[in-house]
């Protein structure tokens, strides 16, 4: 057995970390990989979208809430209309898709604003819904047309919630 020569000291130890850290910080930054100031989207839960097997906008939405923290599970279903009115989603108000955030049903692309509206509120209903696939909104291709109107859904008849 062969003893090294070289002692290393807690002071050498923390000298060598700290640089090494540093360093890696540096390069990081330099080629963009890392940033000393970005912070990571906070992991803001899991997220089921349940979608038509056929549609490409509901992984555009499914993105766009990945992009704002939450953790998405997509499941492909031919049963949406049955779902949404196990949720109390009248027929004229049939959403594009249909996710489970929070403890809510939220019906369409939905814009995070509203969303984020929703979890922090916390109304006593089942959930909020934007029927059909406007354009221009979240995991939409367009134009938004106009003003949109997000309803609640629950136990009473659908009310609007916000307009956007």
């Amino acid at each position: 057995m062969q003893i090294s020569k070289y002692k290393l000291t807690r002071r050498s130890v923390l000298s060598i970390l700290i640089g090494g850290a540093g360093g890696a910080a540096l390069i990081g930054g330099a080629m963009g990989v890392l940033s000393l100031n970005a912070e990571p989207a906070a992991d803001r839960g899991q997220v089921t979208l349940y979608k038509n097997p056929e549609c490409g906008c509901c992984e555009g939405y499914a993105d766009y809430l990945c992009q704002n923290g939450f953790k998405v599970t997509t499941v492909p279903t031919n049963d949406l209309t049955v779902m949404g009115e196990k949720y109390g989603i009248p027929d004229s108000l049939q959403p594009c898709h249909i996710s489970l955030i929070g403890g809510y049903v939220v019906g369409g692309h939905i814009p995070i604003e509203i969303v984020n509206r929703l979890l922090s509120e916390k109304p006593r209903i089942t959930g909020i819904t934007l029927p059909g696939m406007p354009e221009g909104t979240p995991g939409m291709p367009g134009n938004k047309p106009g003003p949109l109107q997000i309803y609640e859904i629950g136990k009473s008849s659908p009310n609007v919630y916000a307009i956007v």
